[in-house]
């Protein structure tokens, strides 16, 4: 396992783990147990039940299935992004289709993983979310960005983009990064940018950098499920 930021000065990670199957929740205790620097806050084996443990632990990080009884993933990450904003959501699921990643990151995820990610992933996602950068999964981040490609995903219509006033973008962004971001999402390259905001390449360049800084991307499919989650994109 990595040892990179093993601890912070806040002290260990916590993690809650939320998964309906047994052998499935057992397992991902075992292995966060053996972490550095992270430990378990506790285990739910249904969306209900992990809403109402993460308000009394109050978890750095949930590490949360989607199929699951009473409440399932999405419900209960929904809730939790109200409930608990500082705990941050990862998903772990069997399933990338669209009916499932869409909706979780919409809720508010973090963080998407599909259960045959190794250890390393497991612990790379865990410690990305709770610094509070997106992690996605590979799989996850081609079929963003194919959908956005194919025009399943298109933008959303937002009051930022018609000008002041309107509600604050997320994490600082401005208007232009905002609309630069849209168009990333969109597909356009750095030059299609340049000539549809009428702008120099290395204002464009200046621009992309500071975005993926603030909402911690660390490439454009990493950028397109930021602006999915945000809302700054929308089904068709």
């Amino acid at each position: 396992m990595s040892d990179v930021d093993a601890t912070s000065p806040a002290g260990p990670i916590s993690v809650l783990v939320v998964d309906d199957q047994q052998v499935v929740r057992r397992g991902l205790v075992l292995l966060i147990g053996m972490l550095d620097g992270i430990e378990v806050a506790g285990a739910a084996c249904d969306g209900a039940e992990a809403v109402e443990l993460a308000l009394k632990v109050r978890p750095d990080v949930i590490l949360m299935d989607l199929g699951m009884p009473v409440l399932d993933g999405v419900q209960a990450t929904a809730m939790l992004r109200e409930k608990l904003p500082d705990s941050a959501v990862l998903v772990l699921t069997t399933y990338a289709d669209d009916s499932s990643v869409f909706p979780a990151l919409r809720a508010g995820a973090l963080g998407y993983l599909t259960k045959d990610a190794d250890d390393d992933q497991v612990e790379a996602a865990i410690r990305s979310v709770h610094a509070g950068r997106t992690w996605l999964d590979p799989v996850v981040q081609a079929r963003l960005a194919s959908a956005v490609r194919s025009g399943e995903v298109v933008p959303a219509k937002a009051s930022w983009a018609e000008g002041p006033p309107g509600p604050a973008l997320p994490d600082g962004l401005t208007p232009r990064e905002a609309e630069v971001l849209v168009l990333i999402a969109q597909g356009l390259s750095n030059p299609e940018i340049c000539d549809r905001l009428v702008v120099s390449r290395a204002t464009v360049k200046t621009h992309i950098n500071r975005i993926f800084a603030k909402i911690g991307a660390a490439d454009r499919a990493q950028a397109v499920g930021y602006a999915y989650r945000n809302n700054l994109l929308a089904d068709d």
